[in-house]
C-alpha cells in the first residue's frame, strides 16, 4: 500500500470511527434527553394532580362552608316561623278556652274538677280557688258541689286550683297552667307526613 492509500485508509477509518463515536454520543444524549423529558413530564403531571387535588379540596371546603351557612339560615328561618305558628296556635287555643268559659259546658267542667280534687284529698282539709273572672259562678258551684270555692287573687284565666295544706299539695287545673304545660310539651311536626 502506498502512503497515499494508507493516508486515505487512515482518513476513512478515522472518519468512520469519528462518525460512529458521534452517533453513539448523539444516541446517548438523545436517550438522556428523553429520560429527562419523561421525568419532567411525570413531575409536571404529579404537580398538576397535587394542584388539582388541593383546589378540589379547597372548592369542597368552600362549598361545605357555604352550605353550612345556608343551612343555618334555613334552620333559623324555620325556627322563627315555627315559633310564630306556635304562638298563633296557642293564642287561638287560649281564645277557644275563653269561648269555652261562656258555654253551658264550663260549669259542669268546674264541678267535675272540684269533685276530682275532693276525691283526691280523701277528707283532708282543702281550699279550692277559682279565677276572679269566674266569681259570678262561686255560689252556683257551692250549690252543685257542696263546697263554696274561694276567689283567687291571682288571675289564671279559668279552671280551678286546690290546695291541700296538710300534704303540701297543689292541684292545678287552671287554664294558665294547662296552656303553659301544653306549650312546653308541644312539638311542631309539620310536613307532608303529618298533613
Amino acid at each position: 500500500m502506498t502512503t497515499e492509500e494508507k493516508l486515505q485508509h487512515f482518513y476513512d477509518y478515522s472518519m468512520e470511527s469519528a462518525q460512529n463515536e458521534a452517533k453513539s454520543m448523539l444516541d446517548e444524549y438523545s436517550i438522556a434527553l428523553n429520560k429527562i423529558f419523561k421525568e419532567h413530564q411525570e413531575n409536571i403531571n404529579q404537580q398538576a394532580e397535587i394542584r388539582l387535588h388541593d383546589e378540589t379540596n379547597a372548592a369542597r371546603r368552600e362549598f361545605n362552608k357555604a352550605l353550612s351557612a345556608e343551612q343555618l339560615v334555613i334552620k333559623r328561618t324555620l325556627s322563627k316561623k315555627t315559633n310564630e305558628i306556635k304562638e298563633q296556635l296557642f293564642t287561638e287555643v287560649q281564645q277557644k278556652l275563653m269561648d269555652f268559659k261562656n258555654t253551658p259546658e264550663y260549669m259542669p267542667y268546674l264541678c267535675r274538677k272540684m269533685k276530682e280534687a275532693w276525691d283526691f284529698a280523701a277528707g283532708d282539709e282543702m281550699v279550692i280557688y277559682i279565677d276572679p273572672s269566674d266569681s259570678h259562678l262561686a255560689e252556683k258551684l257551692g250549690e252543685e258541689t257542696g263546697v263554696v270555692p274561694t276567689i283567687s287573687k291571682e288571675i289564671f284565666l279559668g279552671g280551678m286550683r286546690a290546695v291541700i295544706s296538710s300534704k303540701n299539695i297543689l292541684i292545678d287545673n287552671s287554664f294558665t297552667s294547662l296552656l303553659r304545660e301544653e306549650k312546653e310539651q308541644f312539638n311542631f311536626d309539620g310536613g307532608m307526613v303529618h298533613e
